[in-house]
């Protein structure tokens, strides 16, 4: 009998192959799983700096005065016991008649940076008409304001200096806090 030597691989060596193949690539799907999910983490987080950023710059570019903007005092009142009382400035939106109350929507807009104070788009991103932005469904706005006077050195008043934080939600649980100031500009020396 002659003896001839086989030439292939033994069945533990398939299985052992078939089991460390396995593992590898049961490792590159988990990798690429979340290579896939942490890929719209960016657009997300991006979308909803955009939407705080918009947000932001609506809220700053609004007046900062004493007396509601209507007010004929508005640029040269130094205490709101120099504006009509019915055209004091105060925290948040103001109901003035026959008008009613001031809102980011409607007739009677806000028109102080004050007025936003709570203000929240709790329903999808709309724009400043109120028409909702489609695919923005899924973010959700808030602004809060509050007297910033503290996070200054002396020279600021503590009333005369806001601090704005618009926080926006988005998707896969992404917050964003935005935070800006505002200082009161009137009265203004001519």
């Amino acid at each position: 009998m002659c003896s001839r030597r086989e030439r292939g691989l033994s069945l533990i060596e398939v299985v052992i192959f078939i089991v460390v193949l396995g593992i590898g690539v049961a490792g590159m799907a988990i990798l690429y799983n979340q290579l896939t999910l942490s890929s719209v983490d960016p657009m997300v987080r991006k979308q909803a700096v955009a939407i705080a950023n918009s947000l932001m710059e609506e809220v700053q570019l609004q007046p900062f005065t004493l007396c509601d903007p209507d007010d004929p005092a508005v640029f040269t009142a130094t205490v709101p016991a120099d504006c009509d009382p019915a055209r004091i400035e105060n925290m948040g939106p103001e109901n003035f008649a026959p008008f009613g109350l001031e809102a980011r929507f409607g007739a009677t807009r806000f028109d102080n940076v004050n007025d936003y104070n709570t203000f929240s788009l709790p329903a999808g991103i709309q724009d400043v008409n109120g028409t909702p932005i489609t695919g923005l469904e899924t973010y959700r706005a808030r602004v809060d304001i509050v007297n910033a006077g503290a996070d200054f050195p002396a020279a600021v008043p503590a009333a005369e200096a806001l601090r704005i934080d618009v926080t926006v939600d988005g998707p896969a649980n992404i917050q964003v806090i935005l935070r800006g100031y505002r200082l009161r500009y009137a009265p203004r020396s001519p």
